[in-house]
């Protein structure tokens, strides 16, 4: 817990330096905010486990105000109330189908596209079940900060099948998941997910 607070210190330390460097005005300031930054992607690096010129490459220099990246997922239920869940190849654990949303996509849009590459369903839209602050949540440290958009979807199509760069896809039952890719998704946020889904109640933030 005390690593995660470091952390989430750090994040803000960094998206300060960011603004300072989109809004500086003078070589000095921007040579204390570029050593700034530095510092603060460093501390990531050990504070997340995180190789550091992964981090240096992915950080790249802020063009405009820094702000929080969004992660969009979608909960389907088959006609026994089971989820469907995807195999991520890079850790072998199982999450809902997301992902990062794209620019150009709207939320809907991005995680429609997310369920048909991972699993190979098309699905719909309900309606928005949650949005979550990852850092509110026992997630495993990460560099990023996140928003996590969550929709309730329903099947119109396609044929169960895993995506290239996922290693399964299947329907899982509440009390009998699979391993959870908790970097992904948590057993919480699912047993909440579900309840949100079959109680039509309202939309669960932060």
């Amino acid at each position: 817990m005390q690593s995660k607070k470091q952390l989430d210190l750090v994040k803000r330390l960094k998206a300060i330096a960011d603004t300072g460097l989109v809004y500086v005005q003078n070589d000095y300031d921007k040579e204390r905010y570029t050593e700034l930054r530095d510092i603060s992607i460093k501390l990531m690096s050990e504070l997340a486990d995180q190789p550091l010129e992964a981090l240096q490459q992915f950080f790249l220099p802020e063009k405009d105000y820094p702000t929080v990246k969004v992660d969009v997922r979608g909960l389907v239920l088959n006609e026994f109330d089971e989820i469907l869940m995807a195999k991520e190849r890079i850790d072998g654990k199982w999450t809902i189908p997301g992902g990062w949303a794209d620019v150009g996509d709207s939320p809907s849009e991005a995680v429609l596209r997310e369920i048909k590459e991972e699993t190979g369903l098309e699905t719909e839209v309900v309606r928005l079940l949650a949005i979550y602050d990852k850092r509110c949540h026992p997630h495993p440290p990460q560099p990023f900060y996140v928003y996590k958009i969550m929709f309730f979807c329903t099947m119109v199509g396609g044929d169960l099948r895993h995506g290239f760069d996922m290693e399964g896809a299947a329907f899982f039952s509440l009390d009998n998941l699979p391993e959870l890719s908790t970097d992904r998704i948590l057993e919480s946020q699912l047993k909440q997910l579900f309840k949100l889904a079959k109680d039509k109640a309202d939309v669960y933030f932060d």
